[in-house]
């Protein structure tokens, strides 16, 4: 290609199309996006400067949340705003710009809100809603949030698609083989779903609580999702487990159907020791730990008599199963240093060897060496 003939070509080109494109009048479609460029700086200053100082002196944090919530949407919103009416201006664009446009720009305004949405509800704790934690517990909470994300990401597909006039007849028509194939390929998924929606429904354990799993794994649920459960150990490990298999496995809920959580001291004590003064001092021991609950009250229990010592008892209540550790700790110290005030003995096994000096000794065998074998054969 002769390349001294591309200004002429470029020229020819500018002079045909430059009528067509005047026609279009990109001058007013400027001034209008212009205009609501103004008119989005504006909805920044009213919800900023005016609703957000009056919404942060009410007694409640709702309305607070609120604004910030719709503030950078609704700025997006007026700017897509005019996008769409300078596109929408007559003359409309030729073929398919003239609805290709309009359809991406509500397509948009769309997706803004939407992610918005979504990603505030990600976002959301107990924290900063503190009133919905109030209104459902923690567990209903994040199921409720979990599946809400869900339910707006399909909607929001299914509301885009409206958006381009795509008929949705042969989708719903194709839904059941569709659904067949995703069953299949996606059935490990679908197990979490359906065994998070069983957890959820047989309330075995919300989040909060401490719990055992048959596998012997011990800690407080932090999160039940729809996919899998979460649970931290009392090494702060994080533990992510399928609810595929939480649904399957036995679950000891150390927090249900009481919160208090009972703890027992096991005490031995030598056979020659008061058992009711044992009792006194260990009664003692549990008035003087505070951090244990009065109701219901601490108690000692003698359990049996063995080789070396009296087996008892000291059961005891905590508000929570996370201070078991703790609290066992302190009782245990403190129980020993009571039983050193008051004489009382911790045996240890003991074994009585005697010795009969009228047995024989044993005898002791001269064994002769075995002769090596001849090498001659």
């Amino acid at each position: 290609m002769d390349l001294s003939t591309l200004p002429k070509a470029f020229s020819l080109w500018f002079s045909t199309s430059l009528p067509d494109l005047g026609q279009y009048q990109f001058g007013q479609r400027f001034t209008i996006i212009c205009l609501y460029i103004i008119l989005s700086k504006g909805t920044d200053i009213i919800t900023s400067r005016i609703l957000l100082p009056l919404a942060t002196r009410t007694s409640f944090d709702v309305d607070e949340h609120f604004v910030r919530f719709i503030r950078r949407p609704a700025v997006l919103s007026v700017f897509l705003l005019g996008i769409l009416h300078a596109v929408l201006l007559e003359p409309t664009f030729a073929p398919p710009w003239d609805t290709a446009l309009p359809n991406l720009t509500k397509t948009l305004i769309l997706a803004v809100w939407w992610i918005a949405l979504i990603r505030e509800i990600t976002v959301m704790n107990e924290k900063n809603t503190g009133w919905a934690v109030r209104k459902f517990d923690k567990t209903r909470f994040y199921m409720l949030k979990n599946i809400s994300r869900i339910i707006l990401l399909f909607i929001g597909i299914i509301w885009a698609l409206i958006i381009w006039e795509v008929n949705l007849t042969p989708l719903f028509a194709s839904a059941g083989i569709v659904g067949i194939a995703i069953a299949l390929a996606a059935k490990d998924t679908l197990a979490n779903f359906f065994g998070g929606i069983a957890l959820f429904t047989d309330a075995a354990y919300k989040v909060g609580d401490y719990i055992i799993l048959g596998s012997g794994e011990r800690g407080e649920v932090v999160e039940l999702g729809i996919r899998s459960t979460k649970i931290k150990t009392r090494d702060d490990v994080l533990i992510t487990i399928p609810n595929s298999i939480m649904s399957t496995t036995k679950i000891i809920n150390e927090s249900a159907p009481e919160v208090n959580y009972r703890i027992r001291i096991d005490v031995n004590v030598s056979y020659d020791s008061n058992l009711r003064e044992v009792e006194k001092v260990l009664l003692q021991v549990a008035e003087e730990n505070t951090a244990l609950v009065t109701k219901p009250e601490p108690r000692v229990r003698v359990r049996s008599f063995a080789d070396s010592a009296i087996l008892l008892q000291l059961l005891v209540w905590v508000e929570e199963p996370a201070q078991r550790g703790l609290q066992t700790h302190n009782l245990l110290k403190m129980i020993h240093i009571a039983f050193q005030e008051h004489g009382i003995e911790i045996p240890f096994p003991q074994r009585t060897v005697h010795f009969d000096a009228d047995k024989r000794a044993p005898r002791t065998l001269d064994i002769a060496p075995t002769p090596a074998p001849d090498d001659n054969p």
